[in-house]
């Protein structure tokens, strides 16, 4: 069992297993979908080094961060890697283009501040792509069940629901535009029964999709832009202006004389 400082560790040994790779297969799936059409400069993965989350984007500086360090095999994927704290990321304001979070906030201490720095490196419209496990999914259910031994990874943080998620999102101006959920099979172990219960994808994704075990969700980070309002003492003057002009012009015309006038004279 990992320990608490490194839950990350005990989650890529779970993502190992039979189930943990059907599970990987599903969510590398989805993510290369919504990277596909993200554009910019910079595109960063916090966390989980042994994946490549970014392998279908098109993006050529992609970059890694997080507290545990890429192996050897894995480096050539990335143009620079940075050890650090997924709450404290060392980069610039407005400086990322796209941002892939994998499991990152259940592998973090403290998730808020994970979310307000995504939002401070972000730059306007730009993508972040977050992944993580359904606590009301059938997965999620059987970990919360007293005296059954737990099901999935050790994680520094109880699971956040999709629905706290996109509040979350929402208060750090956030829009969500597309987000599925996957994994419907039971808690088994074995390869076989994987297998032989995959007709459930189908059938979750048309009669229970909220109970799916794990979840990937897109959102752009929207910026409001200013209106400039001028002075409305300066609209009045010129209406001023322009009356009196109008009046000028109006007084130099000869007035028009009555019948009776014109024929006295």
């Amino acid at each position: 069992m990992a320990t608490a400082e490194h839950p990350i560790v005990d989650l890529e040994s779970w993502l190992c297993s039979d189930i943990g790779r059907y599970l990987l297969a599903w969510e590398q799936a989805r993510v290369d979908a919504l990277v596909a059409d993200a554009f910019g400069f910079h595109a960063l993965q916090v966390g989980m080094p042994t994946l490549d989350m970014l392998r279908n984007n098109r993006i050529a500086f992609k970059a890694y961060a997080g507290p545990q360090s890429p192996d050897l095999s894995c480096l050539a994927q990335w143009q620079s890697v940075v050890l650090s704290e997924a709450e404290l990321l060392p980069f610039a304001n407005q400086s990322v283009d796209l941002l892939v979070l994998p499991h990152g906030l259940e592998c973090a201490a403290d998730p808020h501040q994970v979310l307000r720095e995504v939002e401070r490196v972000l730059v306007p419209e730009g993508r972040v792509v977050i992944s993580g496990f359904n606590p009301w999914s059938f997965w999620g259910v059987r970990n919360r069940t007293p005296y059954m031994k737990k099901w999935l990874p050790y994680l520094s943080k109880d699971l956040v629901s999709l629905p706290r998620l996109k509040d979350w999102l929402k208060l750090l101006s956030f829009d969500i535009d597309r987000g599925s959920f996957g994994c419907y099979v039971p808690a088994i172990t074995s390869k076989k029964w994987i297998d032989r219960f995959s007709f459930m994808e189908h059938a979750g994704d048309r009669w229970w999709p909220y109970f799916g075990a794990v979840y990937v969700v897109s959102a752009v980070k929207r910026v409001h832009g200013m209106r400039l309002l001028t002075p409305g003492w300066k609209s009045k003057q010129k209406s001023l202006a322009r009356g009196a002009v109008v009046a000028s012009i109006s007084s130099t015309k000869e007035l028009p004389v009555k019948r009776g006038q014109e024929s006295n004279n």
